[in-house]
C-alpha cells in the first residue's frame, strides 16, 4: 500500500469524529462499518472502492457504511475505539494494527509478483548487496511494505545494518531517475514499479541490472475488529471465499491492475513476522509489539 508514514504512527486518536455505534442481531451485524487504508478520504475512497462496497453488501446482505480515515493509524484508532468494523490493509498497516488493537486476520488477498527488487546502474561495479556497504540507496516512502521494508530485508539479509551501513535515500518516484543521473548507488523498492519504469522508459534490464530480488510479500488482507463476535468472523470468511470471484472483480480497477491476477486465500498472522522482523531491525520495534 502506498503513503505510509512512520512519522505518524504516534497518532493513535481520531480527534472532533463522531461516530454511530454498530448495531447487532444475534451475531448478525445490520451493519459494517469499512474502509481501506489505502483510500485517503471520502472522495477517493468511493471512487476507488465503491465497488468492493456495493460487493461486499451483495455478499454479506449487511449494510456496508464507507468511513474515511486519513492514515492507517487512524484506522487503528477506529478499530480501537468501536468505530470501524471491518478493514481491507496492506501488510505495514496489519501489524501496528495488530499491536494496537488485536484486530483478526480474516483473509488474504495475493498480488501477482510484489515483491522487492534492488537494481543499480548499467556502468556500476556493485555486484551484490554486500556492496552497498558505505553506498547510498534509493527507496520509495517510509513504512511502504514493497518500497522500503522489503528493500531493507535485503540489506538485513546480506548482513548489512540498515541504520549505519548504508544511507538510505527517500525520494519516492524521483528514486529511480537519481540512480540513472548517478545521484545514488542503487534503489530498492517494488517490483512492479521497476518493470513499470522501464516501459514506460523504454529501457531494458540491463540498463539498470537487479543484483538482488526478495520473495514474495506478505498478501494484503481484510482485518475485522476483535470486537465482532466469532460467528460473524467465521460467516464473513465463508461467504467471501465463496464470492471471491465477486469481490476479485469489484477490485480490477483498482491502481493500474493492482489485483489483476489476484486470488483470496486464507491467512495467518505468522505470516507478517517478516515485517516485525525489519521494525525492529530499523529501531521501531515499539511499533508492531
Amino acid at each position: 500500500m502506498r503513503r505510509r508514514n512512520l512519522l505518524l504512527y504516534s497518532l493513535l486518536f481520531i480527534a472532533g469524529c463522531t461516530f454511530v455505534t454498530n448495531n447487532t442481531t444475534g451475531s448478525q451485524p445490520k451493519k459494517l462499518r469499512f474502509t481501506v487504508t489505502d483510500a485517503l478520504g471520502m472522495e477517493e475512497l468511493q471512487r476507488d472502492y465503491g465497488g468492493l462496497q456495493a460487493a461486499l453488501k451483495e455478499i454479506l446482505q449487511t449494510e456496508i457504511e464507507l468511513v474515511p480515515v486519513e492514515s492507517y493509524t487512524a484506522a487503528a484508532s477506529a478499530l480501537q475505539s468501536d468505530q470501524l468494523d471491518f478493514v481491507l490493509t496492506g501488510p505495514s498497516e496489519y501489524v501496528v494494527m495488530r499491536a494496537r488493537t488485536n484486530a483478526v486476520p480474516v483473509l488474504g488477498i495475493t498480488r501477482p509478483n510484489y515483491r522487492t527488487v534492488i537494481c543499480v546502474s548499467a556502468n556500476s561495479k556493485i555486484k551484490s548487496v554486500t556492496q552497498l556497504k558505505g553506498k547510498k540507496i534509493a527507496m520509495w516512502k517510509v513504512g511502504s511494505t514493497s518500497g522500503y521494508l522489503g528493500p531493507t530485508k535485503l540489506l538485513i539479509d546480506a548482513g548489512l545494518n540498515p541504520q549505519s551501513d548504508v544511507k538510505i535515500l527517500i525520494l519516492g518516484s524521483k528514486g529511480l531517475p537519481s540512480l540513472q543521473k548517478g545521484e545514488v548507488d542503487a534503489w530498492g523498492g517494488s517490483a512492479v514499479k521497476y518493470e513499470q519504469f522501464l516501459q514506460e522508459q523504454s529501457l531494458s534490464e540491463s540498463s539498470l541490472p537487479v543484483i538482488a530480488k526478495g520473495p514474495l510479500l506478505p498478501k494484503d488482507l481484510f482485518v475485522a475488529s476483535s470486537q465482532l463476535e466469532p460467528e460473524t468472523l467465521e460467516r464473513i470468511n465463508s461467504l467471501l471465499i465463496k464470492n471471491q470471484e465477486k469481490i476479485l472483480q469489484s477490485l480490477s480497477t483498482v491502481e493500474s491492475g493492482k489485483y489483476k491476477g489476484s486470488n483470496i486465500v486464507p491467512v495467518n498472522d505468522s505470516e507478517y513476522d517478516m515485517i516485525r522482523e525489519v521494525y525492529k531491525a530499523i529501531g521501531q520495534g515499539n511499533f508492531v509489539q
